[in-house]
């Protein structure tokens, strides 16, 4: 049985799924056989099996959960619209086509190929051991087996392969491909004069009946969201601290017991010469390098300053003899024990004696010494206070998150006792369905906010439930004033109304203007306008809007010059166009080259999804409307209510 939605839940909680599927496919296959639950009602049917509305819910809650968890601030109102619902069913659909196309084709994937494609697929990385096998340790701490996870993924590739043998095969013949180049790459040399809402600002002057008109017409543009006046509770490490201040006396053991960890550690900057002769070498070989570094050791003291000379010359360590055998700064413990214990004990200046290690032998130069200092109790007194506060708040947590979660819900009428009792500070906000963008902390928990917005708690003015919004963070809120979504007044959003309809009469007075510059233009084409170039979609000129762009490109140059025009959007206002010609491009032309992959792409995804709706119509398939998905929400919400 196909069942993705458990792997991929498991596997990439926080990423993106394969984008085999559509963006918003966060779920996967659920079976091919359907649910049997007859007394549900079908939304879809592919080759007979039929898709229930619960299975439907469940997957698009999954969706939610999946989208939420990677954008903590998503809008759940929008994400669940019947449009991304019915988006949701058209993911299950794809998938149920899919897998009914494997089975019928008798698709399938052999250990070795999929071995190979966990490899490559970077998708996996993480997932993967050095030598390229699955890491069993990663699996075994998201709840799976080697063995279930070699299943999932042979699935996985088994359903890529039925679209991927469409796209990966198109090929777009050089007359069609130069067409769709030509169509995307076209460019036309023009002239225009652009009439701007905002020069005609000050010539509009709304009156109230136009306000009103405005405000009534678009009443949905002034629609408040949701929102609740609360109060609210948090406990964290931070407020049992605050209740439990340690002691001087306390801080300054703490301090002696941990005087390592003030103290700037010491670090040694040394030059050496090494002469390498392994450990179990012949004792010939080791007297012979000994001597060599004995007479080198006689040179460099006689000579101090030529040591860096001396190393660059003789010095057999690979990594610092180009730079005369300097070191750079290290700690106590970076080299091993001889050396390090021979430079710990030496003074900047001076130059050891022969030190023997399992590399060979060495002289070292120390150059300098730094670290060593201690800093003091009082330096240090802030940052201990807030280690040790939160040492003695961290073993106190789990006992008062018991009593905060125990009495937030069985004193659930107030938020007062579990204030007196834990010693609590009682904040209150005014919070939407979806937090602002910068709202940070607590109050952007969409886990909180969704408890806030429960019925129970906006209707009997009841706490929520004790929530983690944290690491060692709970929060309890109650609703004290909740105000619905609702169309805000006329007179509640008036400067904005004024500022909208100004801009709809500015845009209305720019088209009028620039009407009849094009009727003027229309009657002499041979005038010219005050701005002129070259117009593509690939080199956009960013004073003309899309649809001015696509104006030029669409006029009709078969009787030569011709005079148009084009609203540009937005009430930003009007253009007046004269498109002269169809300027052919050059041989080698770089646009050319960088866009005919794009087309190829494009080409074979337009052929993937043709093929895609052939499998559509082969299995019969039938799906709800997002009308009907919107009146079954409808519905539901009914009930509830």
């Amino acid at each position: 049985m196909f069942d993705f939605v458990r792997a991929h839940t498991r596997l990439f909680q926080g990423l993106l799924v394969l984008l085999i599927f559509p963006s918003f496919v966060f779920f996967g296959v659920q079976g091919y056989t359907s649910m049997r639950d007859n007394e549900a009602k079908t939304v879809a049917d592919v080759d007979g099996q039929p898709i229930k509305l619960a299975e439907l819910e469940t997957a698009h809650r999954q969706q939610i959960e999946m989208a939420r968890r990677q954008m903590p601030n998503l809008d759940l109102k929008l994400a669940d619209s019947p449009e991304l619902r019915h988006d949701t069913l058209e993911g299950l659909v794809r998938e149920r086509v899919l897998a009914a196309t494997a089975f019928r084709d008798h698709l399938g994937v052999s250990d070795d190929r999929l071995a190979r494609l966990f490899r490559a697929d970077p998708q996996f990385a993480a997932l993967r051991n050095p030598d390229g096998s699955v890491n069993k340790e990663i699996l075994a701490a998201r709840g799976m087996t080697s063995e279930g996870f070699a299943q999932e993924l042979r699935q996985e590739f088994t359903l890529r392969q039925v679209l991927m043998a469409v796209g990966t095969t198109t090929v777009l013949g050089q007359r069609i491909q130069q067409q769709a180049l030509d169509a995307l790459l076209e460019q036309r040399d023009a002239q225009w004069q652009l009439f701007l809402a905002e020069d005609y600002l000050d010539k509009v002057s709304p009156t109230e009946a136009d306000l009103a008109a405005y405000h009534q017409k678009h009443a949905e543009r002034f629609r408040s969201t949701e929102e609740a006046d609360i109060e609210w509770v948090q406990l964290d490490l931070d407020a049992l601290a605050r209740q439990n201040p340690v002691s001087e006396d306390e801080l300054r053991k703490y301090y002696e017991q941990n005087l390592s960890r003030y103290t700037v550690a010491e670090e040694r900057r040394a030059n050496h010469i090494l002469i390498s002769v392994p450990k179990d070498a012949p004792a010939a070989d080791r007297d012979k390098a000994k001597a060599q570094a004995e007479a080198l050791l006689a040179e460099v003291r006689k000579n101090p300053a030529s040591f860096g000379d001396v190393a660059r010359k003789h010095s057999q360590d690979p990594g610092s003899a180009s730079r005369g055998g300097d070191l750079d700064f290290f700690g106590r413990g970076a080299m091993t024990k001889p050396f390090d214990e021979a430079v710990f004990a030496m003074k900047p200046g001076e130059i050891s004696n022969l030190v023997s290690t399992e590399f060979g032998y060495h002289i070292i130069q120390l150059v300098a010494a730094r670290g060593g200092e201690r800093k003091s109790f009082d330096a240090v007194k802030e940052e201990l206070a807030k280690e040790v506060g939160r040492q003695v708040a961290q073993r106190r947590y789990a006992e008062a998150a018991e009593q905060f979660s125990n009495m937030v819900y069985e004193q659930s009428d107030s938020l007062q006792p579990v204030v007196d009792k834990l010693k609590l500070e009682r904040r209150t906000a005014t919070v939407h369905r979806t937090p602002a963008a910068d709202t940070k902390g607590a109050l952007a928990s969409a886990k909180l906010l969704e408890a806030v917005f429960a019925a129970d708690t906006v209707r009997n003015k009841r706490n929520t439930e004790a929530v983690e919004v944290g690491p060692n963070q709970m929060v309890a809120a109650r609703v004290v004033a909740h105000r619905p979504e609702r169309v805000r007044a006329l007179a509640e959003v008036k400067a904005q109304v004024m500022e909208l309809v100004r801009a709809e009469q500015a845009a209305a007075l720019a088209a009028k203007e620039g009407q009849q510059r094009l009727a003027s233009l229309k009657a002499n084409v041979a005038e010219n306008l005050p701005q002129s170039g070259m117009v593509t979609r690939v080199q956009a000129d960013p004073a003309l809007p899309p649809t001015v762009t696509d104006a030029v490109l669409r006029a009709d140059l078969s009787k030569g010059a011709v005079a148009v025009g084009a609203d540009m959007g937005a009430n930003q206002g009007y253009a007046v166009l004269k498109v002269i010609q169809r300027v052919p491009r050059q041989a080698g032309d770089a646009d050319m080259a960088r866009a005919r992959p794009i087309v190829s792409r494009a080409w074979a995804e337009a052929e993937t999804e043709a093929y895609y709706a052939s499998l559509k119509r082969r299995f019969k398939v039938t799906q709800h409307s997002t009308a009907d998905l919107a009146k079954l929400a409808g519905q539901k919400e009914e009930k509830n209510n």
